[in-house]
């Protein structure tokens, strides 16, 4: 099977493809395309992990299928909800 994996900072990113065998997981694909030489700061035992978008809870169990994309998430430093308050509050009032 043909999968890839992917990570991105913002001065950079990654797609690798790697080629897996039937009954691969998400925590192996990773393992095997080597991206932790790209990016040494990845923990591939605490990252978290998700096939297109959708985050994968036990990425050593996740099965892959052919084609599938796993991405590793960064850790956010900062959560979404304040990131929209702090970007409110800094508005001009348009009612002024």
């Amino acid at each position: 099977m043909l999968v890839e994996v992917a990570y991105a900072k913002p001065e950079k990113q990654q797609i690798l493809r790697v080629e897996v065998h039937e009954g691969a997981t998400a925590f192996e694909a990773a393992m095997q395309s080597g991206i932790v030489s790209v990016f040494p700061e990845i923990d591939l035992e605490t990252v978290d992990m998700g096939i297109f978008g959708k985050v994968v809870k036990a990425p050593k169990a996740h099965e892959l299928r052919d084609g599938d994309r796993v991405e590793l998430y960064r850790p956010l430093k900062i959560d979404p909800k304040q990131a929209r308050l702090n970007r409110a509050r800094k508005k001009p009032d348009a009612s002024q």
